[in-house]
């Protein structure tokens, strides 16, 4: 049998604990990604932070920014397992300050350290597959990525519902963080003798730019969520100027003639990055709309983003066998269609405080949404780009992601504030996010026709 070869495997001897731990870190990363959606209305009323609510959420995805930047350009220059290293550190740091913050403001702090880690232990990862995982490999890796985030995404938020309910909401952090810490420790074990390159020679200046401007989006983007606790008629002007600002500072990290909502990847970069924004500035109050119109616990907030997971995770699936026989138009209508679906859903019961049953069914509509329009949209990303430019393209679709949700989750916290919370507040929301999915309807109807299958 000496002349048989083992077909390579990502579960092979070589790779198994590298595919484990790398897994494992997805894994974690999405656990509390979902966690802190369902307890955040608890850890607001813990920490006397209801005005902060919203950065909360912001403030993660905004520095989620920098640390994507910074990881790709360190990876690209001296190989990624210094970015993973630091990334992954950033990440823990940030879950025990915000697991063991006495004050609001602690809390922030640490969900702002946490945010580089997130954005750069995700590049860094993607590249660590590039480089160790032979080309036909990297589909079934992506795949064991994306289970790693399904699964969470169906448990996390009851698991964490429980947390905070039965033991104390600091464990919903403490808990992931000792986890990852152990899954890490896996992975620098494997990473420690295995060549995964030195880089290549970079230019610094255009670097330096577009890690200054990531600073830029992301500090500008933490002050419109941290207006929300100023007077209205200081923090409106504020927030407003800060987009504009943001605005101008993002076009050099996006493809050209995206904020034009230019045919062709342009708009499936804007798609993303307004369809991102109008669900994710909804769901963070979707919890918050059971607990405080519905009486439920954080537990049973929790189970009513199940639903959602479920058929995010099923749609997913869906796209993947039929998305070529449907084609992109029809994904963009169904897709959005029902995310608008959801909202409207949400915004009826928030107004008439009919049935929970509404919001809960309702969203699920939306993870349905999502479902379909985010793997097309990404499938499209690749097809437009070619080895010299694969790495921006997936950075630029990342980053208009994360600025898009943060920008809208801070608006929304605004509005909230401005409101003094209430149904009126929940209105206010779940309208702009309403407004938000129409408007995608513009890029995403211009996304064009890549050569999806080469």
């Amino acid at each position: 049998m000496s002349g048989v070869q083992t077909a390579a495997s990502i579960w092979d001897r070589e790779r198994i604990w590298v595919t484990a731990g790398a897994s494992a870190l997805i894994f974690f990363a999405a656990i509390e990604a979902l966690a802190v959606t369902t307890v955040m209305p608890v850890v607001s009323d813990a920490l006397d932070g209801d005005a902060l609510y919203a950065v909360a959420f912001a403030g993660t995805l905004a520095t989620s920014v920098i640390g994507m930047v910074a990881a790709g350009a360190w990876s690209d220059a001296r190989g990624p397992r210094g970015a993973l290293y630091v990334a992954v550190s950033l990440f823990i740091a940030g879950l025990l300050i915000s697991g063991l913050a006495t004050t609001m403001h602690q809390f922030l702090l640490g969900r702002l350290v946490q945010g580089l880690g997130t954005g750069g232990q995700t590049v860094a990862l993607y590249v660590v597959v590039a480089r160790l995982y032979p080309p036909q490999l990297h589909g079934r890796v992506f795949a064991a990525f994306a289970a790693a985030w399904v699964v969470p995404s169906m448990i996390g938020p009851f698991l964490a519902g429980a947390v905070a309910e039965y033991l104390d909401w600091r464990w919903a952090f403490l808990g992931v963080a000792v986890l990852t810490g152990i899954a890490f420790v896996i992975i620098v074990v494997r990473l420690r003798n295995l060549d995964l390159g030195h880089g290549a020679p970079q230019d610094r200046r255009a670097l330096r730019t577009r890690l200054l401007l990531a600073v830029v989006v992301a500090a500008l983007a933490v002050l419109v969520g941290f207006s929300a606790d100023m007077p209205p008629r200081a923090g409106w002007p504020l927030a407003l100027g800060a987009l504009v600002v943001i605005g101008f500072a993002v076009v050099p990290l996006l493809p050209r003639r995206t904020l034009r909502a230019a045919r062709g990847l342009p708009s499936v970069v804007l798609t993303r990055g307004i369809a991102a924004g109008a669900f994710f500035a909804a769901e963070a109050y979707v919890p918050y709309l059971l607990m405080e119109r519905f009486g439920f616990t954080a537990t049973w907030a929790g189970v009513g983003l199940m639903l959602a997971a479920f058929a995010w995770a099923g749609a997913s699936d869906l796209q993947g066998r039929f998305g070529d026989r449907l084609g992109n138009r029809r994904i963009v209508l169904i897709g959005l269609g029902l995310i608008l679906l959801a909202l409207v859903c949400v915004l009826i019961a928030a107004l008439f405080g009919i049935s929970p049953l509404i919001a809960i069914i309702g969203w699920a509509f939306g993870g349905g949404g999502m479902g379909l329009l985010y793997p097309r949209l990404t499938v499209l990303t690749l097809a437009y780009s070619d080895d010299a430019d694969q790495g921006f393209n997936s950075s630029a679709l990342s980053i208009a992601e994360n600025t898009g949700s943060a920008l809208v989750i801070a608006i929304a916290g605004l509005a909230v504030a401005s409101l003094g919370g209430g149904t009126g507040a929940f209105g206010a929301v779940y309208a702009l996010c309403i407004g938000l999915a129409l408007l995608a309807l513009v890029p995403g109807l211009r996304l064009g026709h890549a050569a999806e299958m080469r």
